[in-house]
């Protein structure tokens, strides 16, 4: 019997893959509907939404991104990426998760950070804050990242490790570090060589890479997270959008990237293939890393139906982002969704990735 295919367009950008069923299909257009209206009426300026479902394909982009290979800023979804590239080095013996952090950064010492380990970093039970205190200042000024990491290691502790859940943006940035002085190679260079070239995402970059700005998504800025300025005209030659975000590269935010290639990404965990490293450390990064009482976390992963929809299994994984962006991928259900939008995270409630990842969730089911 000849298979059928199933071909999505989404102005004017096309893929070939085995068909979604007809009821999916229904499903689907409610999931798009959602982003269909959210342009139309202005709510989102651009979108992409890419669904994988064993091997069905979907894909297709909204108001102004007019190809699925749009690059997006990731923000916080660049965590999980950021922490693969460190455990290269983990698949490598270079360290251990319970190393303490000061084995590989002297100088991050003093007090109960001695007590840090790697894994506390990668989990957000370090103690350390989400954003420094002089984050305001030092975007401001577009201080290098090399500053960031000076400043963060020198920052006091908002609680004792391992006592607390407090997301920490800055605990990747030091993991970041770790992988610095650990490979000797910028971590900019060192990630597009550990992650972005083994799987063949050819349009993604930590900071601009070799895109050019007006390559890019431009980030919708009101109502924006605080520490990229809330929207504030004051805030333009240090927010989402301004030259120095986009190619400061932050660890823990500063990736740009293309649905199909954060799709990629999530795949090498789905499925893994020993891309980037050994299948046993992919699963690794899955599982719950923090003890009974503190919030469930993988290794730069959010674990559990709650960082996709209710209507996904527990052993879902994924990671959101303050600047509009979701992804997620359901073992059980063999599904990964990306939904890129250029909404901040904190503009509406409930945001439209939100009502589109729950459309989706419910398709696959």
């Amino acid at each position: 019997m000849q298979r059928r295919t199933f071909l999505q367009c989404g102005l004017g950008t096309a893929f070939a893959a085995p068909l979604i069923s007809a009821v999916q299909q229904e499903k689907l257009d409610a999931a798009t509907g959602v982003l269909t209206k959210a342009a139309a009426d202005g709510q989102v300026s651009a979108a992409v939404l890419y669904v994988r479902h064993g091997k069905s394909l979907f894909a297709k982009s909204f108001g102004t991104s007019k190809s699925v290979d749009d690059l997006f800023l990731l923000a916080s979804i660049s965590k999980p990426m950021s922490v693969a590239a460190l455990m290269t080095l983990y698949d490598q013996g270079k360290f251990r998760l319970d190393d303490p952090v000061k084995k590989f950064i002297p100088e991050f010492t003093g007090g109960a950070k001695d007590k840090i380990r790697v894994r506390q970093l990668l989990t957000h039970v370090s103690g350390l804050p989400d954003q420094l205190p002089e984050n305001k200042s030092l975007r401001k000024r577009h201080a290098k990242l090399s500053e960031f990491v000076e400043r963060v290691i020198r920052t006091p502790l908002l609680s004792a490790p391992d006592s607390q859940y407090r997301y920490s943006s800055m605990g990747i940035l030091v993991a970041s570090e770790i992988a610095h002085r650990i490979s000797g190679t910028g971590f900019l260079k060192f990630i597009d060589k550990t992650i972005f070239r083994p799987l063949q995402m050819k349009h993604s970059a930590l900071g601009l890479g070799m895109f050019k700005l007006e390559e890019t998504m431009r980030c919708q800025v009101k109502n924006a997270a605080p520490e990229s300025g809330s929207g504030d005209p004051t805030a333009k030659e240090w927010d989402w959008n301004s030259p120095f975000w986009r190619k400061l590269g932050s660890p823990w935010g500063g990736v740009h990237a293309s649905a199909p290639d954060v799709a990629r990404f999530f795949a090498e965990f789905l499925h893994p293939e020993g891309k980037v490293f050994k299948p046993e450390i992919a699963r690794l990064m899955l599982r719950n890393h923090n003890h009974q009482g503190l919030a469930p976390r993988g290794l730069g992963f959010g674990i559990g139906a709650r960082v996709g929809s209710p209507g996904c299994s527990k052993k879902t994984f994924g990671h959101s982002g303050a600047t509009g962006t979701l992804a997620w991928a359901d073992p059980t259900t063999d599904t990964i969704c990306v939904v890129l939008t250029t909404l901040p995270g904190r503009a509406a409630n409930p945001h439209p990735r939100k009502l589109v990842s729950d459309r989706v969730a419910k398709a696959v089911d």
